[in-house]
């Protein structure tokens, strides 16, 4: 690291602690808080009157993008699993975090991010269950690797086979779909890598994050608190 020493190392610890607090309402800073610390704030000083947006919908579906950016990390080559999950057209969790262990394949990589959501989206379906919430059906993946919805198992993949049947199993129920979708439509790609201008600012509005109403700008960012 350039430059000297803070004299006073908590202020940079509260700044830090702030973004990771903001990731709750601001998914779109997901990948970059743990990457930089200035650029971030000049951007949400830009960007100050966004924030989630929700809609009145009576579109009972659940719905999930999943991805795997493999061996991302150049300290441990971990891969970083990504995953958006939509109640009808309103952006219900997200996630982008590190995965525990190391992927010897990028099959291996998707496959254990796609386990990962479909858990996640599984335990939704089960508590909108427990709501009284019809759903209108199976909650559906949508993945951009092939493999990792018919994975083919050898030497390198064998491991990975329990999730392999976690997954098919709840297909095989028709509690789950998975589906595939184009790269160029992988929603999730804003949590784990860089992106252009014009990429980034598209898939942060398929997020729902937009300029909100001016009725509603008088409460910060609190606002849009989950």
């Amino acid at each position: 690291m350039d430059g000297d020493p803070l004299s006073d190392p908590s202020t940079y610890r509260s700044m830090v602690g702030g973004l990771q607090y903001l990731t709750l309402s601001r998914p779109d800073i997901s990948f970059a808080v743990n990457q930089v610390v200035k650029c971030i704030f000049r951007y949400i000083k830009g960007t100050v009157e966004q924030g989630l947006v929700f809609h009145k919908s009576t579109d009972f579906t659940l719905c999930s993008f999943s991805d795997a950016d493999w061996a991302s990390s150049v300290d441990d080559r971990r891969s970083t699993t990504s995953a958006c999950i939509f109640f009808g057209p309103n952006l219900l969790t997200w996630i982008a975090k590190k995965q525990s262990t190391v992927s010897r394949s990028s099959t291996e990589a998707e496959y254990r991010a796609l386990a990962n959501t479909t858990a996640e989206i599984h335990w939704f379906g089960s508590l909108f269950r427990e709501l009284g919430i019809p759903l209108r059906s199976a909650p559906c993946i949508y993945v951009d690797n092939l493999s990792s919805i018919y994975p083919i198992f050898h030497a390198r993949t064998r491991h990975i086979e329990i999730d392999y049947h976690f997954v098919r199993e709840l297909v095989a129920w028709k509690a789950l779909q998975t589906f595939y979708v184009p790269s160029s439509h992988q929603i999730v790609d804003v949590f784990t890598k860089g992106l252009s201008h014009d990429r980034f600012s598209v898939l942060k509005s398929k997020l729902n994050l937009h300029i909100a109403p001016l009725h509603l700008r008088g409460g910060g960012v609190k606002r849009i608190s989950l």
